[in-house]
C-alpha cells in the first residue's frame, strides 16, 4: 500500500510545480531587469526621501548599513555617497 509520500513523489502536480519554479528562475537569470524592471532611484532632495527610499538607494549600491540604522544615519550615508553629475567634461574645460 503506497504512503502519502509515495503518492506525492509520483504526482504530476509536484513535477509541474518544480518545472515551473525552474523555468521562473531561468527567466529571471536570463532576462532579469528587462522582463522584471527594478524600481527607479528616488530623485530630488535626499532630505525628503522616506527611510525606505534611502534603504533602497543604498541597497542597490551595496552600501546599506545595519538594519537598525536610524533615518539620520541613512541620510548621512546617502549624502556621503551621492555623486553630483557633471555637465561639462573637466578635460575639455578651458
Amino acid at each position: 500500500m503506497p504512503t502519502q509520500l509515495d503518492r506525492a513523489l509520483n504526482s504530476k502536480n509536484l513535477f509541474l510545480g518544480f518545472a515551473g519554479m525552474v523555468t521562473a528562475v531561468a527567466a529571471w537569470s536570463i532576462w532579469g531587469s528587462d522582463v522584471f524592471p527594478a524600481e527607479p532611484d528616488p530623485t530630488g532632495d535626499p532630505e525628503k526621501w522616506t527611510a525606505d527610499e534611502m534603504k533602497r538607494w543604498l541597497r542597490v549600491r551595496g552600501l546599506l548599513p545595519g538594519e537598525s540604522a536610524t533615518r539620520e544615519e541613512l541620510l548621512e550615508r546617502v549624502k556621503a555617497n551621492l555623486r553630483v553629475s557633471r555637465t561639462a567634461n573637466p578635460s575639455t574645460a578651458q
